[in-house]
């Protein structure tokens, strides 16, 4: 018999979206958090940059919301971008209450840091490791939430909707999610009123990645299954700037290093950023990754680099101390010698569609944070707006919950997890080589450059993937290995069908087919759905 717990609110994941929308929920309802790792491991943790935020006086909400409608190339949604843009301050004024060390210029005001595509300094950031000083101190008010159940090692299958009861309706309602306890191997149900899905990234879709091991696309890939709306699965951002070391495992150097003054080079020092824009290394992302690509095929080269050796080294060493020391640990001195670099992917602008208080199209189910797509994000992500993204939008979708908490019920029963008829596995080969493939498949035919013809033989070859997959799946008892594969080859599909759908390049998505934007056909967001 599968165990079943009962909660208000269900929330799918341990980053900055799902813990800040669990702390400002926890006081109004029980909820209980689940992570398929440690609650440390999420893409947060690993951010590096900070948040954009204009708390400077030299800075307006009119000049942040114009850099990132700028960098968005006419898809952001204006409405939604105010809102974040506006409602910023206020959040990191909270995050400060919770106990985040921000970086201080002196004992009245935050360091700001400058990033790619931004016009003024409006970083607000921990040293290098942002993302590790947030993540710290929402851990530690949840963990002393009386209200807030944390339950790590616990891995979302599929949400629970009718379809589970064997009801057909297009007029979806979520009712909580089948879970794996990958500790104690076994299927529980988790029975909430309301699900938030905060699950993070995707990274792991492709073998390069700035993203930790966790990042697989669970939660778009679930929302889709269940049939929520998800949009712009085509724009996935490539880092500029990752590592470049067999054993750095796409270490990303952040964007702030080259909004501090690095500059990108070649191997026998020329610079060449001057050639793609007028910023030069203080382009968007996408423009600074294409133009890495295209000097790498032009040189033969493995990579590009970045220096910073012109800089005062105590200065580089107090603002990057941990790129500093990682950078040394695998005997790169970058006060010394430029930093070897290349593009991985980092950030998908895509996922599951929701609107300005994190509602989805299926009732009761939300999303924030990277499984989101709020429209903020456009085409392309403006460096540093993706926490602040999931700050304001889980915000805003504790507020909406609040007001409609009590009149939900909470009474459906559904029928145990079935795995009659299926086996422990055996042919993990299966399982790692389906993985290995899927991922070199995104990676030569769906990566920063792409064209008809790789897409139709990446269309061709996740079919074949996807077919296996599941009849693998079908037969076998779950596992995480065998939950990530499926994950990651739905996922890959739909960031595939996105881009077919696309005949333009815009963005963070480029094809040598359609080589400009056409505002005529494709100024919308491409919106999937499986039914």
């Amino acid at each position: 018999m599968t165990e079943s717990i009962k909660t208000d609110v269900l929330v799918i994941g341990s980053g900055i979206g799902g813990l800040y929308f669990a702390i400002h929920m926890a006081d109004h309802a029980s909820v209980t958090i689940i992570t398929k790792k440690e609650s440390f491991t999420s893409n947060t943790n690993w951010a590096q940059g900070g948040i954009a935020a204009t708390i400077d006086t030299n800075d307006t909400p009119e000049l942040h919301i114009a850099d990132t409608l700028g960098a968005g190339a006419g898809l952001c949604n204006r409405e939604m971008v105010s809102l974040m843009v506006r409602e910023g301050p206020r959040h990191i004024q909270r995050l400060i209450e919770l106990g985040v060390n921000f970086t201080t210029s002196d004992h009245d005001h935050l360091h700001l840091g400058k990033e790619g595509g931004h016009s003024r300094s409006r970083i607000v950031h921990a040293q290098d490791l942002t993302g590790r000083a947030v993540e710290t101190a929402l851990i530690d008010r949840v963990n002393n939430h009386p209200n807030i159940t944390l339950l790590e090692h616990h891995f979302a299958i599929e949400l629970l909707t009718e379809h589970h009861l064997g009801i057909k309706t297009n007029d979806i309602s979520c009712f909580g999610a089948y879970v794996l306890d990958t500790k104690q191997r076994k299927p529980k149900k988790i029975l909430s009123k309301i699900t938030m899905v905060a699950s993070g990234g995707l990274g792991h879709v492709y073998p390069y990645t700035t993203n930790p091991d966790i990042a697989t696309g669970d939660g778009v890939a679930m929302g889709y299954r269940a049939g929520a709306e998800v949009a712009n699965m085509e724009f996935i951002q490539f880092h500029p700037t990752s590592l470049y070391h067999p054993k750095a495992n796409s270490y990303l150097i952040s964007e702030a290093v080259r909004g501090f003054g690095g500059i990108l080079k070649l191997k026998n020092g020329q610079e060449f950023m001057h050639k793609y824009d007028k910023r030069q290394n203080l382009a968007p992302r996408d423009i600074v990754a294409r133009a890495i690509d295209s000097e790498i095929k032009k040189s033969g080269e493995e990579c590009v680099f970045l220096d910073v050796t012109h800089i005062d080294p105590e200065k580089t060493k107090e603002h990057f101390p941990n790129i500093y020391e990682t950078c040394l640990s695998f005997g790169i001195d970058m006060t010394r010698e430029m930093i070897p670099v290349v593009p991985a992917a980092h950030y998908s602008c895509g996922g599951i569609r929701t609107d300005s208080k994190g509602r989805t199209t299926l009732n009761r189910l939300y999303a924030c944070g990277e499984s989101s797509c709020t429209g903020v994000h456009g085409a392309n992500r403006l460096a540093s707006n993706s926490l602040l993204e999931a700050l304001v939008f889980a915000w805003e979708a504790s507020i909406d919950i609040r007001e409609q908490l009590q009149q939900l019920e909470n009474s459906v029963e559904f029928p145990d997890w079935d795995d009659t008829g299926t086996v422990n596995p055996e042919e993990w080969i299966l399982v790692s080589h389906n993985k290995r493939e899927a991922q070199q498949v995104m990676n030569d035919y769906v990566g920063i450059v792409r064209s008809d013809l790789r897409l139709a033989r990446a269309k061709r070859r996740m079919d074949f993937l996807k077919d296996e997959t599941e009849a693998y799946y079908k037969k076998t008892k779950i596992t995480t290995q065998i939950l990530e594969l499926r994950n990651i080859i739905k996922v890959s599909n739909l960031i595939i069908e996105g881009a077919i759908k696309r005949r333009e390049s815009r963005g963070l998505h480029y094809t040598t087919d359609y080589p400009g934007k056409d505002d005529k056909h494709f100024l919308i967001d491409t919106v999937l759905r499986s039914f």
